[in-house]
Parts: C-alpha cells; structure tokens; sequence
C-alpha cells in the first residue's frame, strides 16, 4: 500500500500554510473528484474530527449529489470550512488510501512512519485505524482471491464441458459421414433394383414375343397340316373314284375311251408321286421348325416360370406391407378413438364429480338443518323436562308445606314456647371437586337431597341421613339404603357429542356455580331432583352419527394405531388390547373426527376429519392426559381403505396438490427433482421409514399424469431449504450478484417469496386449535400478525373453455401488440363499456369493474365485455394491468398471462413503436422492473418471455401466438389463499 522509508521529493506539508495547502489541493480538484471515493475517506476523516455525523450522512445520501464526482467535490467544500486542519486531514488521508493520488499532488513519497502525521489523531487511534484498514483490505484481496478462485474453478468446468460438447460433435460429425455413407450404399442400391426392374421389362417384352411367335408357329403348323389332310382326303376320293370309273369303263365303256380312261389314270399317278416326293421334305421342314419351337418354348416356360416365382414373392413382400401398413393404421385409428373414449370419459367423470360435489353439498346443508333442527328439538325437550321437574317440585313443596302447617297448628298449648318446625336442606357432604371435570350437565352432580320422611328434621335426623345417603363418596357411584333414593345414581364420565350446551344447560351450571359459591346445594326449579333420576347409565346423544367419548389418553399413540388421510378421512386401524382407548369401547373402523384436550392450563381443539396423517399423528400425539375422541362409525369406507392399500392403488388416504416455490435438486436416489414453480400431487404425507419426507408426483402440465414419481421434503424441511436460499441470495457481495444476474438471466427462477398471516403450527393444516383460556384470548389479540415464508402453496385445478382471455406484460408493451394481436382469426380485443353513475356504482359494489379508462370517468373495461367476447369462441385480448387477474379468478375467468422480459438491447429494438406512443425505453424498462415484482403473487402461474428470444415484433408475434396455443392446451391451477 506504502512504502515506509521513503526521502520524500516534495515540499514539506508541515511547514505549509492553510492557502497554500488548499491551492494545491484546488489545483488537483478534477483529479480527485475522478479518482476518490469518498465512502472510503470519511472513517478516517470522522476520526480526524473534520467532518461529523451530518456531514457524512448530507455527503452520502443528499438526493441532490447524483455521482461520485460530485459528493467528492460537497466532501471537499465541506473540509475546506474546517481550515488548514481539513486540508491536512485529507491530504493524510490520502496518503493512506490512495498513495499514488497523494504522490501526483504533492510530489512526496507516502510514508507510514508516525513523524508524518499531522497529530490530528492520537497515535493509539492511528495505529488502530491503519490496522483496520490493512485488515480490511487483506479481506478484500482475500475475497478477490476466493472469487478468483471460483471463477477459475468455473473455468475450468466450462472448458471441461467445452471439452465435452466437442467430443460430442465430433461423435455427430462421425455419425453424419456414416450416414452419408450409407445413404450413398442405399442410393447404389436403388439403382440396381431399378436396373433390374428395367431387365425384368424387357425379359417380359421377349417372352412376349416369344410366345407370339409360338402361336403364329402353331398356326401355321396347324395350317400344313390341314392342307394334307385335304390333300389325303382327295386323293383317297381320286382313288375311289378312279375305281369306280374303271369299273364302269369295263363294263359299259368301249375301248377307246378306257384308254384314255388310263391316260388320265397314269397323269394322276405322276401327280401322286410328284407329290408324294415333295411332302416328306416340307414335313421335314416344318417337324425340324417345331422341335426348335418346342426347345424355345421350354425355354421360355422356364424363364416365365422362374420370373412368376419372383413376380409372387414380389406380390407376397406387397402383400405384408401392406398387412403392417393396415395393422399400423388400424392401431392409430384404435389409439384415437381410445384417446377420444378416454377424453369423453375423463370429461363425464368430472362432470358426475361436480354434480357429486353438488349434491354433497346440499347433503352436508340438509345434514346440518336436520343437526339444527334437532339440537332445537332437544334445547325445547330439555326446556320443557326441565319446566315439569320445577312444576313437580313445586307440587311436592306444597304438600310438605301443608303437612308442616297440619302439624304446627295440631300442637297443644304446652308447647307454644317451643321452637317452631321448619324444612331444611340435607346439605351433600361431597364437594364439586370430587366431581369428573369433563361433567357438562349440573343435574349430574347432585347438590342436596330433599326430606321426604315424616319425621321432623332435627340434628340426629340430619345426621342419620347424611351418613345414610353417602355412605360411599365416589364420583362414580353412590350407594344409599333411603328408600327415598332407590331411583338416585350418580354418574360416571359423561359421554356426549354436543359440541355447545343449549342455553338451559348454560343457565342450569350457572345456577349451580353461584350456590356453590353460596355454600349451600339447594335445588332450584331448573335442577333435576334427585327422586325422578332413572337408576340406569345415561344415554349418549348423537348427532350426525358421531359420538364423542372422554377417557384417559396418556400417550394416545401407544395405544391406537391410525390410517387414511385427508381424503379418505383418518380412521382407527388398531387398538392396544387393554389401554384406556380399549376399555371405554373404541374399535377400529371409526374415523376421528375432532379430538379435544388440555395441554399447559389450555383447552386446546383439533379437528382432524379433512386432516392429512402427517397432521393426524401430530395431533394425536400431543394428547398428554385426559380427553375427548370424537368419532363416526365408516366401516364400509374403512375397509374400502384396507382393500386399496393392500392392493397398492394408493400408499395412504391423502391427496392433495402444491405449488413448489423454491428449487430443491436430488439429494439421493429415489427423490425427485423439483423446480420452482412445479405442480406436485402429494399421495403419502408419512412414507414408510422416513418422518420429514412426502411422497409426490410431478404432473404433466396438460392433464393429471404422473410424469415422474419420488420422495420431496416435507413442509419443514422444505421451509429450512427456502430460508437457506434466501439467505445465500442475500449475503452475496455486490460484483457477484451483477455476474449471478448476467449469467442467470435466462434461467429457471430457484426462488418464490410467497407469505401467509394463517395462524398455527402449519399453514397447510385444516384444523383449528382453539385456546378456551382468557389469557391466551388476550394475548391472541395483542400479539402482532406475524408472517410465514410458504415452501409450498395448496392450489387446485380448473379446466377453462376452449378459448381464454389474453393478458400481454408489460402494460406498456401490451398497448403496442394488442392492437396487432386483435387482427389475427379468432381473437377480439375488449372494448370498454360506458356506464352511467348508477350503473357504475352498482357494479362497482358487485365487484364487475375492471379497470377505468381515465381516472373519475364513466368508462370502464367490465366483466360483462370479456365474456361477450368469449361467448363467441374466440380469445378476448384484454389491454388491462395485472390488477384484474385476481377479479376475472373470482368469476371463474383464467387468462393466460404471458410476460416479456426486457433489456436495454430489447427494448431498442422498439424504440420507434414506444416512440409514436410518446414512450421511451427507460419507460419501458422501468414498466418490466415494476410488474415483474407483482407476478409472483399472482394466484397462477405465466409464462415468461426471454429478452433475447426475438429479434423483432413479426417474431415476437410469431413466438406469442405459439405461446398461446400451448397455454391454451395447459390446466390452470390457482392457490385459492391469494385470491
């Protein structure tokens, strides 16, 4: 940084004055506004004392300094108030922190030596603050090493990778010349078989020819042969008739005529014979000509017969291919008439699942009307049960008065002195707190016993009565020899399944709480007197089939095993053979559906019948002493668990789909590789031989598929992985997240920061813990809201019509391509809706409004105008900002949004279309940076444009409209807690 020993070559500072000192410091002011920071002067200046805290806070944060030149020149103005010490103080420390800079202004050779400080800092402090900063700066080479380090290392792997892609193209270059050459043997060959096609051609044309001249040989042969046989013919008729007429000559002719006969007998004979000599030859001839025929036509039958043969194997080769191309076709129609079925079928099945969800909601309405109408029915049947119980007490009141009355009035004269008789109240030695707290009912616990014998009360009497009646001071019976209270038992553990005591009942524990507070235990006309109480156990109420059991559930997972899910419900699968669960009844087949207990002073309620197993076994597991199991009988749907688990369908009875909001890698084989904004279907919150694991499907973005299957960490695991990222995502210096975003520009997102302000334990967890003590209730309501990071989001699928709105992001950008979007078939762009007053309020109540044309006007883009145009089956392109997603989600409306990110080299390449609009780039940019930031708390997903995937707007019109198909095609899914 310096160097110490130094002869310095310049005038000597100490002996300069203060004008002399700022001259030469002036005379470097441009130098030293380019060269200095002053973040990096102003410790030791702060130490020196010639600058203080305002000063510093006015250099580094003043909104009028908007560069580093000029806070330098402000830093410098400011010390050359504070005179000679100022400008020394700065020259020093330059001298420290930029040693060539001081060596150019002042022509000396920086030293460390003490001798040439001013001693405007004590030596201690000095020494302290070089320390520092040779610390500081030996940490920042030590980072610039470590960075170095990583990039080489980066490097390296890039040059390892490089090193790879060649080999890999060297490979394809090698597989490219064997293609070539085969491609080159395969044209050779089809030449050939051409050759040979054509020579098979012209074998034809001559076997043709030949058999031709076969028949015309035949013919002729044939022709010969009928010559001679005319021939024969007639000289057989010469003869005959050359015998005949010699006959006659003989005998009727005279002499000379039968030599002449004769004459012409031997011209005929000559003829005969010259013929005879002639045909032997001639048949020579033709016999010679047909021999060669014949060979010639073997030949030729050899040829055609060998030809035929190739001819049929030809025709047979024909024949199979075209076997395998009808079988390949009637496979393609098979497949799509089973796609078609399977499409039908999936449609049909989410249709009945809808009417079913319908009817299962009205199901669930009626149950509770009749659950309603019931608890109304018993609060009136207790009403009234309790109005008759006063009447017969006051009836039995009454009579007892008018007996007393018989009797003080049947007294003799002797007696008047003596102290008048009066009723009184066996008081019940058995105190409240004997009682089982879980009791809900007052007449339960008994506070006294009336009188009913004929003898007049008296201490002896009370007495014998008291011992009579609680011989045995149990909760769970009382024995009594009275024959007044043969009908009386004290009950055990109540079972009930009200979740709320009417308002009798209410009134009924008041009334007795404040005669306990009193203390005396008088029956009042609401209390059930103890003479009409019936001698068997009490019934249990049940309501919609669920009964609600108390017992003592002291490690409640040693003694029931559980199954199912947050689909199927969760049910008790097994029960420990002589546990409390056991004794009180509990079998399995009943699904759990509330269990309530005490934990640190605390009534505390879970309800577990949506509950995943993961949180059913947690909050089971939390039971530490006594409490209530709230359960309904689902056999059939128990053993239909069983069977799907036996038969692996399913792992367990839970189902549900997440968001993913942070990227997680395989960690080991068997896990799935997650992105973040992937959609996973969760079948197992509790896989087997793992606790802090899911077991999930990645899902086709087209239909629900599994595409790939595995095991991702469950929400806490996943919650620590997220708050890890974001913590390396923070404490990155500055240079590294410029090249992070360089380098990341174009890829995947790893990080989604979504919050909650759901109270509780886990924001996915559907039961509801419910704190019944007063403090817990004021702490509730003092504590601030706080907020959680969310790994994981719940959504749920939609399956929107056939076409969806179009959203374009940035707004700015979208106002430039809407209108271009809007002329292609089949999309329309919204047009707004002017409203009057009443109409604008009134839908503005309804939630329909969109969004305002112009601030304070009456022309507004509504719900009404998109799904005009939807109704037309065609997109509707909506020139709106992100702020009406979350209302077109509420109407059951999901557009496709689409972003396009922005860079300064893209947003040139539409500098001239922003230009018309009265825009500019930095518009542009500053448009992206602020919607960008919003679209992750969106309640759906988007796509996302590359800056650097087009080049201009034909392009990038191109690249949307293939954008919008593909979303198009996409189920939409949306986390219902953003909305």
């Amino acid at each position: 940084m310096m160097a110490g020993e130094c002869v310095p070559n310049g005038p000597d500072l100490k002996g300069m004055g203060e004008e002399e000192l700022w001259e030469l410091i002036n005379d470097n002011r441009h130098r030293l506004s380019l060269g200095v920071r002053p973040c990096i002067l102003i410790p030791y200046l702060r130490q020196a004392r010639v600058l203080t805290e305002m000063d510093e806070d006015e250099i580094l944060s003043s909104h009028n300094l908007t560069n580093r030149s000029m806070r330098t020149s402000h830093m410098m103005d400011l010390l050359r108030t504070q005179g000679r010490n100022g400008a020394v103080a700065l020259l020093e420390s330059l001298m420290i922190h930029y040693p060539t800079l001081y060596t150019q202004i002042t022509g000396r050779k920086p030293s460390s030596e003490p001798s040439r400080f001013s001693g405007l800092i004590k030596y201690s402090e000095l020494t302290e603050y070089l320390i520092r900063a040779v610390s500081g700066m030996q940490n920042e080479l030590s980072e610039a090493r470590s960075d170095a380090g990583r990039k080489g290392a980066r490097c390296a792997s890039l040059e390892s990778q490089l090193q790879k892609i060649m080999e890999r193209e060297e490979k394809s270059r090698c597989l490219q010349l064997e293609y070539e050459r085969i491609h080159r043997h395969l044209s050779s060959l089809q030449d050939e078989v051409t050759q040979l096609k054509d020579e098979k051609c012209d074998l034809y044309v001559r076997y043709t020819a030949a058999i031709e001249e076969k028949s015309a040989v035949s013919m002729r042969l044939h022709d010969l042969n009928l010559q001679i046989y005319q021939l024969q013919t007639e000289l057989q008729k010469a003869k005959t008739e050359s015998d005949l007429q010699k006959q006659r000559s003989l005998k009727a002719f005279p002499v000379a005529e039968e030599s002449q006969l004769q004459e012409e007998v031997r011209s005929l004979h000559c003829q005969l014979v010259k013929i005879e000599k002639l045909n032997p030859a001639h048949q020579d001839i033709l016999a010679q000509d047909l021999a060669e025929a014949k060979d010639s036509q073997v030949e030729l039958v050899d040829q055609l017969k060998r030809y035929t043969e190739e001819n049929e194997q030809m025709h047979r080769e024909k024949q199979e291919l075209l076997d395998q191309n009808e079988c390949l076709t009637l496979q393609v129609k098979q497949l799509t008439q089973d796609c078609n079925v399977h499409q039908q079928t999936s449609t049909t099945i989410q249709n009945q699942m809808r009417e079913l969800q319908t009817e299962r909601d009205q199901a669930y309405l009626s149950r509770n009307k009749a659950q309603t109408q019931i608890a109304r029915i018993l609060a009136e049947k207790d009403i009234l049960r309790s109005q008759m119980m006063g009447l017969q007490e006051r009836v039995f009141y009454q009579s007892a008065v008018g007996w007393k009355h018989h009797r003080v009035s049947s007294e003799e004269s002797p007696f008047r002195n003596r102290r008048r008789l009066c009723r009184m109240d066996a008081v019940s030695p058995l105190p409240l707190a004997s009682l089982n707290p879980f009791t809900l009912e007052c007449e339960d616990a008994v506070a006294s016993v009336r009188s009913r014998n004929a003898e007049p009360p008296s201490p002896q009497s009370l007495r014998k009565r008291e011992r009579s009646l609680f011989v045995n001071s149990s909760p769970d019976t009382v024995e009594t020899d009275d024959s007044s209270l043969d009908d009386f038992e004290f009950l055990p553990t109540v079972l009930t399944e009200e979740k709320t005591p009417t308002r009798d009942n209410q009134e009924t524990s008041r009334q007795c709480a404040s005669a306990g507070n009193k203390g005396t235990y008088s029956l009042d006309k609401n209390a059930v007197p103890p003479f009409l109480m019936r001698s068997r156990p009490k019934a249990m109420r049940i309501s919609g089939r669920i009964v609600t059991i108390a017992f003592q559930g002291e490690a409640l997972l040693s003694q029931i095993a559980v199954v199912g899910g947050n689909k199927t419900g969760v049910f008790v699968h097994e029960v420990i053979e002589g546990s409390a669960a056991h004794t009180v009844g509990i079998t399995h087949g009943a699904q759990i559906v509330e269990v309530r207990y005490q934990q640190d002073e605390k009534a505390l309620k879970m309800v577990l019948e949506d509950s995943t197993l993961e949180e059913a076994l947690w909050a089971l597991g939390q039971v530490t002493g006594l409490c209530h199991l709230s359960l309904r009988p689902r056999q059939d749907d128990y053993e239909a668990l069983l069977q799907q688990l036996q038969d692996s369908e399913i792992s367990s009875g839970d189902s549900f789909y997440v968001r993913v909001n942070v990227t997680i890698p395989a960690s080991h084989k068997g896990t799935l590789n997650v992105s973040c904004n992937d959609i996973l279907h969760v079948t197992n919150t509790r896989p087997t031989d793992t606790e802090d694991s899911w077991y999930a499907n990645q899902l086709h973005p087209c239909q629900i598929l599994p595409l790939h299957s595995g095991l991702v960490p469950n929400y806490y695991r996943a919650q620590r992985l997220l708050i890890r990222a974001i913590e390396e995502m923070t404490f990155q210096t500055s240079n590294s997240q410029k090249q992070r975003h360089m380098m990341d520009q174009n890829t995947q997102k790893t990080v989604r920061i979504v919050s909650t302000g759901r109270q509780g334990r886990n924001p996915l967890w559907v039961s509801v813990e419910n704190e019944k003590s007063k403090s817990t209730e004021s702490d509730k309501t003092s504590a601030p809201r706080s907020l959680t990071l969310m790994p994981y989001t719940p959504v749920t699928p939609h399956f929107p019509p056939i076409c969806r709105p179009v959203l374009l992001l940035p707004s700015i950008l979208g106002r430039i391509l809407d209108k271009k979007m809007a002329e292609w078939q089949g999309f329309e762009i919204c047009e707004p809706e002017m409203l009057s007053p009443t109409e604008h309020s009134a839908r503005m109540q309804k939630s329909e409004l969109l969004e305002e044309c112009e601030q304070g006007s009456n022309c507004c883009y509504t719900l009404q105008c998109v799904e005009k145009v939807m109704k037309k089956g065609i997109h509707c392109v909506l020139p709106l900002g992100l702020d009406c997603v979350r209302r077109l989600h509420r109407a059951e409306i999901f557009p496709i949004i689409i972003f396009i990110g922005q860079s300064a080299r893209s947003a040139r390449k539409l500098k001239s279309k922003l230009h018309r609009l009265n825009w500019s780039e930095e518009h542009l940019l500053e448009c992206s940076r602020s919607e960008e930031t919003l679209l992750d708390k969106l309640p759906c997903l988007y796509h996302r444009v590359a800056p650097d995937s087009w080049c201009d707007q034909t392009s990038l019109l191109a690249r949307l409209r293939t954008i919008i198909w593909e979303e198009q095609r996409k189920i939409v899914w949306v986390e219902p807690d953003l909305l």
